[in-house]
């Protein structure tokens, strides 16, 4: 259900405050005297108003001490909550109307707030990462040896790095240094240790270079790049509207550990520029997932701090993805990124 239970603490002195506030984001409250000369207000929302009553909530009771809000998700309301053009609820003077789109698409989006809490626990490198990491680099790079599909999409079910791939757009569109610092630096090691399981199995195991699931690994296509946009767009989509096993399903098509846990295995085993195909194939899925991302979110209203630091970050975005498709086309044209031409190189150098 598209609602929220918001549950607001005030000292008995702000009370007049906050009955105007609530006026402009919610039809139904109640009023309950707490201990401490507290007021505690207990609100149905509807979902697409709780972003902007959390920021007005913020803007004006922050240096409260006492102040404090608690969302939770509703299952049921009666009589339910509607939402239709004529439930709309006015907003202040001073807050921008949103657009047909932005209306349209954040109905059932969760709140900045919620996606920061969702998003939080995925980008602290912590030992449990660590292990998951390694752990779905060797799955995936042993499935893809053995040529076994369904373990590649085991690996890619795990999808440690979709969580720092996630808080990067995130970060990028509302304007969180501290976020983007803590999601790239996790991403970074991230993807450094699943290179090094991959060097260090490709070292120990011995490997066939031509087998399909490893060769296909090193080959970028006009599709794959189509196909990353649309996966990051539909990932984003389904993780602001907090449906996880959704965002799995659409991740399966496209990952990044294993053209990662392929680049190492390649590497590990004396196939170098195999290995940087791999790479370079991981490159264009993860700017391709970031460029999707930030425009899904921007489509659903997530607001901005700076709009110039925000299309400044996705003009680099777009800059690296433009240079990355040159360089396919360029690949294309001189007849490089075929699975012939893959097979040739990888037959000579065994």
């Amino acid at each position: 259900m598209a609602a929220r239970l918001v549950e607001i603490y005030v000292p008995d002195t702000e009370v007049g405050r906050l009955r105007v506030i609530l006026g402009h984001h919610s039809r139904r409250f109640w009023r309950e005297t707490v201990p401490d000369g507290q007021e505690k207000f207990t609100c149905i929302v509807q979902q697409r108003y709780t972003e902007r009553l959390l920021e007005e909530l913020d803007r004006e009771f922050a240096e409260v001490p006492s102040f404090a809000a608690i969302v939770a998700q509703l299952e049921a309301v009666l009589p339910p909550v509607e939402e239709t053009p004529e439930t709309e609820l006015p907003g202040p003077a001073d807050l921008r109307p949103p657009t047909a789109l932005e209306r349209f698409f954040s109905r059932d989006r969760l709140s900045t707030d919620e996606l920061y809490d969702d998003i939080d626990e995925s980008v602290h490198i912590r030992p449990s990462y660590l292990l998951t990491v390694a752990l779905s680099a060797v799955i995936a790079g042993l499935g893809m040896r053995s040529g076994q599909t369904a373990v590649v999409i085991g690996a890619m079910i795990v999808a440690p790095l979709l969580g720092p791939t996630m808080g990067l757009a995130l970060a990028a569109t509302v304007g969180n240094a501290a976020l983007g610092k803590r999601a790239f630096a996790t991403l970074a090691v991230g993807c450094i240790l699943a290179v090094v399981s991959g060097i260090l199995l490709g070292a120990i195991v011995t490997i066939d270079p031509l087998v399909a699931e490893l060769k296909n690994r090193t080959v970028v296509q006009p599709a794959d790049i189509t196909l990353a946009l649309a996966c990051g767009a539909a990932g984003v989509l389904a993780f602001s509207r907090g449906s996880s096993l959704t965002l799995v399903g659409v991740m399966i098509a496209v990952a990044l550990v294993p053209p990662l846990a392929a680049g190492g295995i390649y590497i590990g085993a004396g196939h170098p520029i195999a290995g940087l195909n791999a790479l370079y194939l991981f490159a264009v899925n993860l700017i391709c997932l970031n460029v999707a991302g930030i425009a899904m979110f921007l489509i659903q209203g997530l607001p901005p701090k700076s709009w110039r630091l925000t299309g400044g970050i996705m003009l680099m975005w777009a800059t690296l993805l433009f240079l990355l498709a040159s360089l396919m086309a360029g690949r294309i044209l001189f007849g490089l990124a075929s699975m012939e031409a893959v097979a040739r190189y990888l037959v000579n150098s065994v």
